[in-house]
């Protein structure tokens, strides 16, 4: 591959990761907001006796979106992955 071909690549490239970025940027911005708003929700309500079941559940609930975090992470990079293999394969291929 040229360095012109290859540095053409770069730029398409470039130009798409802001796509990815922010799809799951927005989506994992959303995910820590709704894990704050349960463990807030629930430490409320652990002050009043008839709530706490309530709030054990917010509280597991908020534990589980935890785990997606890393989930989300790990999606965005494959996908990010794949489109970098799909763009490196159309520029070996035209050469």
């Amino acid at each position: 591959m040229s360095a012109n071909a290859e540095n053409e690549m770069k730029k398409q490239i470039n130009r798409y990761e802001p796509f990815f970025k922010k799809r799951y940027k927005v989506l994992y911005t959303v995910n820590d907001f709704i894990i704050g708003a349960l463990f807030f929700i629930g430490s409320f309500f652990f002050f009043y006796d008839e709530l706490m079941s309530a709030g054990i559940w917010l509280f597991a609930v908020g534990s589980f979106l935890l785990l997606i975090r890393p989930t989300i992470r790990l999606v965005h990079d494959f996908h990010y992955r794949k489109h970098l293999e799909r763009q490196y394969q159309q520029g070996v291929s035209s050469d």
